[in-house]
């Protein structure tokens, strides 16, 4: 089915959106349905798609600003988020994709499909780059306040994720804490041990930044506070390193020849760490398929956002969730400690 994208999202909206849906749908070959002001976005398709795509636009002419809040957005009534979510619940859609305001997705999201029933708040999740691959992390930003219950239903709904997207069997589950040892963190990370202890998941207790970039879980579970800012650093560190690298590699004419000799090794090692490579973040936990990206999207990133958005669909991850939820969490509902 098609990928709902919003047009209007991105920091540089409409123009990574418009050539990440020519990219998307010349590759896919199935619909890519923009929501947009039309009169904005008509003309630009033309010039970008003159072989006729399947590409089509549905009209909403007001945006969501990244520093939009809720009573901002209610005056709002056409914008993209609503119209391009209500598309979806309609059946016109399979999922929805957009780089907008994190916290105004989340809001139209819950309030247009729902949790999931059994789920309290759901979680925006994210592939970091570890040693080995990747490992997920839940929540990166939906849920800065957080209850144990919460990271324990993260905790299954990432494990989910890691199951069906990296095809990990039983995947290790860590507790994000400042030290490995039980009793180590605050008192939301004392009180997710035992649930997590309890839960009969693969929990490998707690860990520290040094244990995930080593690859010793496969999903990270912590508050959105904290995983929001693990997310940025990580991504300005990795920035670093790179923008460091390239600064001392154009040094010397001996260094220029040591970077073009060694040019495959540091393409690899930018396309693992670069966040455009993942493109979105999940919503695990509303009752349909939503995926947001950073603000400062370009078009290989939005292009990343439906890569991933159209897997998620093709393995059915809004069914496999339902049934986790109805049926993992349920029993360790009943097992786990008041």
């Amino acid at each position: 089915m098609s990928i709902v994208l919003d047009a209007m999202g991105s920091d540089e909206r409409p123009a990574p959106e418009l050539q990440a849906a020519v990219d998307a749908a010349r590759l896919y070959k199935e619909e890519i349905i923009l929501v947009g002001d039309e009169a904005v976005l008509k003309p630009r398709l033309a010039l970008l798609n003159p072989d006729g795509l399947p590409i089509s636009i549905v009209h909403a002419p007001e945006a969501v600003d990244m520093s939009d809040h809720i009573e901002d957005v209610r005056k709002k009534k056409d914008n993209t988020m609503r119209v391009g979510m209500d598309w979806v619940k309609a059946g016109k859609g399979s999922c929805f994709v957009t780089a907008g305001n994190t916290g105004m997705a989340m809001y139209y999201a819950v309030k247009t499909f729902r949790n999931i029933p059994g789920v309290i708040r759901p979680a925006l999740t994210s592939l970091f780059p570890v040693k080995g691959g990747h490992c997920i992390v839940c929540d990166i930003g939906a849920n800065a306040e957080c209850k144990p219950e919460y990271l324990l239903q993260f905790a299954v709904m990432g494990s989910i994720y890691a199951e069906k997207i990296l095809n990990i069997k039983n995947p290790r589950v860590g507790l994000l804490s400042n030290g490995e040892e039980a009793g180590k963190g605050n008192e939301l990370v004392k009180g997710t041990y035992p649930l997590l202890l309890a839960s009969g998941l693969n929990f490998v207790g707690n860990v520290e930044g040094k244990e995930v970039f080593n690859g010793e879980a496969d999903v990270v579970v912590t508050d959105g506070f904290t995983g929001n800012i693990m997310l940025k650093s990580t991504e300005a560190v990795a920035n670093l390193i790179m923008e460091t690298l390239k600064v001392s590699l154009k040094g010397s004419f001996r260094t220029k020849i040591g970077a073009l000799l060694a040019k495959p090794a540091f393409d690899g090692v930018k396309k693992l760490i670069d966040p455009s490579e993942i493109g979105a973040a999940p919503l695990l936990g509303v009752d349909g398929l939503v995926f947001i990206g950073h603000g400062r999207s370009d078009a290989k990133a939005m292009t990343n956002a439906l890569r991933i958005a159209h897997q998620a669909n093709e393995i059915h991850l809004i069914d496999a969730l339902r049934e986790a939820v109805q049926t993992r969490l349920a029993d360790i509902t009943r097992t786990v400690p008041a």
